[in-house]
């Protein structure tokens, strides 16, 4: 289980945690898919404070190699989306000497509680839900 956070991220008031499984599954198409998201996973429960630490930054890395990102070249007009269950976001780095104004709107819909391999979903350890509007 790992412990994530997004009041920070969502503008909340008060903190949220989570305790949520590793390992989750889509239930739209039944895949296995990593919780590893560098902005709000905290740390892993039943490791050593370290041997979580290690093993996250170990998980981040792979995860922003060149060969797992996707770099979206827009265009006048266009618009990108991503599923946040199955990527994280990774801001390019010469964001800011680009030629235009880059422009993020984030919408959160809300969706499934996660549910992991052993059918477990996942536990509000802390805080309120978060509003969003239903997909």
């Amino acid at each position: 289980m790992v412990l994530s956070s997004a009041a920070r991220l969502l503008g909340c008031s008060a903190a949220r945690l989570l305790g949520c499984s590793a390992v989750r599954v889509i239930p739209e198409i039944g895949e296995r898919v990593l919780f590893v998201s560098p902005s709000f996973l905290k740390r892993i429960t039943g490791l050593t404070p370290r041997e979580s630490q290690q093993l996250l930054e170990l998980l981040f890395e792979h995860v922003t190699r060149p060969e797992y990102t996707v770099r979206f070249r827009g265009h006048p007009g266009s618009v990108a989306f991503w599923d946040n269950r199955t990527t994280a976001h990774l801001a390019p780095r010469d964001i800011f000497s680009l030629d235009f104004d880059r422009q993020l709107y984030r919408i959160t819909l809300r969706g499934d509680v996660p549910v992991g391999v052993d059918g477990r979903p996942s536990l509000a350890i802390k805080g309120d839900s978060i509003d969003a509007y239903p997909a």
